[in-house]
């Protein structure tokens, strides 16, 4: 029988995404599901796992979808950082910076 190669995902804490743990050798899923949770789950650093085999991943590496030649970095998860340019408008508008006092109050 030959073994096959099966990627493991790891997540450390809920609501963490998950992260690549490394590869365990083993002939079937529940083998595999074995030596996963002996190598990335027994001292409790993980609370979930995915253990894959490797020929079901599917890989995408088209650099025009990947790495497009405009500059959309304004368009990742993080967004705009707005807290300089709400700095600098206030610098501009006269008022200090952070020193913000909520309306109706005086």
């Amino acid at each position: 029988m030959t073994d096959r190669v099966w990627e493991v995902f790891r997540q450390e804490a809920e609501g963490d995404p998950f992260i690549h743990g490394g590869s365990v050798n083993a002939p079937d899923e529940e083998l595999a599901m074995h030596y996963a949770r002996e190598f990335y789950g027994r001292r409790q650093e993980s609370v979930r796992l995915w253990v894959v085999p490797r020929d079901a991943i599917v890989e995408l590496d088209d650099p025009d979808l990947l790495q497009p030649p405009f500059d959309r970095s304004f368009k990742r998860p993080g967004g705009y950082l707005i807290k300089h340019k709400l700095e600098a408008a206030r610098v501009r508008a006269g008022s200090p910076v952070g020193n913000v006092e909520p309306e109706g109050e005086a």
